[in-house]
């Protein structure tokens, strides 16, 4: 079944059950109110009799009196302490016979009489003779019945004409609740059918949470068709930059093979360019796995750790292995909660990046600034042009594409670079200006929500 249908079926039968079970209530507390006031209303003429009986002095005038009080379809009945019958009226035939009176505990007794109910209540009263006698007053409750035939009517006509608005706003509700699922269901489809990423109209205005599961399923569109654009865009990057080693290292074989045996300065060549092309493709391919691996949260272990001593160690690295002076200035100590292996990873490929792109030294200038610490990396080289600093942490670009080949850039160290930061829950900033340097700055939480 549909889930309109089932939210049509469910909700018509519960506001039907509803309904039964409210009219149920009213019945049968409109049938208790109404013996309680029949009860109130004959026990009241009883007590208005018996006072009128107390002043009798004759049996006959008494009887009179009885007559007078007789109620409407009921019977009055003057019973002697041996139960003997000393009087009995009647405004209707067949009371004649002996009703069950209440004992002490009731207050009345109710007992089927020819399709109705009758009531009879009993209390003492002074017979003309002095003789304390029991009034038995007993009614048919024939109005009573009438009524209740009524309510009972005025109820189902009232329930059947309920339904008519219920079952309208049941199918109304399943409608809304299923409009936008529908949508989403054939958004869906269209999308897998046409490989693209359809998206849903949702109501600019509204805040229900449809309109938030249709806006959320709108975003959740746009950010897949992204990921899909940048997978696409990585694969293609990553064919072509694979390709062009492979094709180097295929052509250098071939001369190799054609005239290297023979000519050693020519064998020289070829090995010394398949071997630096096999490196660079071997780092290309690391930076790849590091791409893959930087997105993973759990590889980030957190921990208090001194961000001076990494600084130190990164600084080393790069001294030792390229001859490059690193300057460092700052707090000999600062410490925080970080990871500090992607840390020193973050800062070894952001001082490599500015040793290939400059011959001068490094500043290193490290500072606390409110709830961060402060970390810049300032090289005095060529600098990058303003329109590309926004495309640096893409996947393969290259502000020069000559400069990159020389240096051995694949396009990847900032945008490895970048997903580190994201782990780290810290923040790069660029700043630069042509033909005097380049300054990254990263922006370190001291209480990481990375965590």
């Amino acid at each position: 079944m549909k889930l309109k249908n089932k939210i049509h079926s469910l909700s018509t039968l519960m506001m039907l059950i509803l309904l039964i079970l409210s009219n149920i209530g009213i019945y049968f507390t409109f049938d208790r109110t109404q013996h309680k006031t029949e009860f109130s209303q004959l026990l009241g003429s009883a007590k208005e009799l018996t006072v009128a009986l107390s002043k009798m002095t004759d049996e006959e005038e008494a009887e009179i009196i009885l007559r007078a009080y007789v109620p409407p379809n009921g019977a009055l009945r003057i019973v002697g302490k041996n139960g003997n019958e000393v009087l009995s009226v009647q405004s209707m035939e067949g009371l004649d016979q002996k009703f069950p009176v209440p004992d002490k505990s009731e207050e009345y007794t109710l007992v089927p009489y020819d399709g109705y109910e009758a009531l009879s209540i009993a209390i003492p009263t002074i017979w003309p003779t002095g003789e304390v006698v029991q009034l038995e007053v007993t009614q048919v409750l024939t109005d009573l019945k009438a009524n209740l035939r009524l309510l009972k009517m005025v109820m189902i006509g009232i329930t059947l004409f309920a339904m008519i608005p219920i079952i309208i706003s049941s199918i109304t509700l399943g409608r809304i609740v299923t409009q936008p699922i529908e949508k989403l269901i054939q958004a869906m489809t269209d999308s897998r059918r046409s490989g693209t990423f359809q998206q849903i109209v949702v109501p600019e205005k509204g805040k229900d949470e449809l309109t938030q599961m249709g806006q959320t399923f709108n975003d959740l569109m746009v950010q897949l068709e992204q990921n899909y654009r940048k997978q696409e865009k990585f694969v293609s990057d990553a064919s072509h930059e694979l390709k062009t080693p492979i094709t180097v290292i295929d052509s250098y074989a071939r001369l190799l093979e054609r005239r290297g045996m023979d000519k050693p300065e020519i064998a020289l060549e070829a090995l010394t360019a398949i071997r630096n092309e096999t490196k660079r493709m071997t780092e290309m391919i690391e930076q790849m796995l590091d791409l893959a691996r930087n997105n993973e949260p759990a590889s980030y272990v957190f921990e208090e750790t001194d961000v001076r001593v990494i600084v130190d160690d990164a600084a080393q690295m790069i001294t030792s292995a390229y001859g490059r002076a690193v300057q460092i200035k700052g707090s000999d100590q600062l410490t925080l909660s970080t990871d500090g292996t992607h840390l020193k990873q973050l800062l070894i490929i952001l001082l490599d990046n500015a040793r290939k792109y400059s011959e001068r030294e490094i500043d290193v200038e490290m500072e606390e600034r409110n709830e961060y610490v402060r970390i810049s990396i300032q090289d005095y080289g060529k600098g990058i042009p303003e329109k590309d600093i926004p495309y640096l942490f893409d996947r393969f670009y290259r502000v020069d594409e000559d400069r990159s080949r020389k240096t051995g850039g694949t396009g990847l160290g900032l945008a490895i670079a970048n997903e580190i930061a994201i782990g780290l829950g810290a923040k790069l900033d660029i700043e630069s200006e042509e033909s005097k340097g380049t300054k990254i700055t990263i922006w370190l939480l001291k209480a990481s929500d990375s965590q």
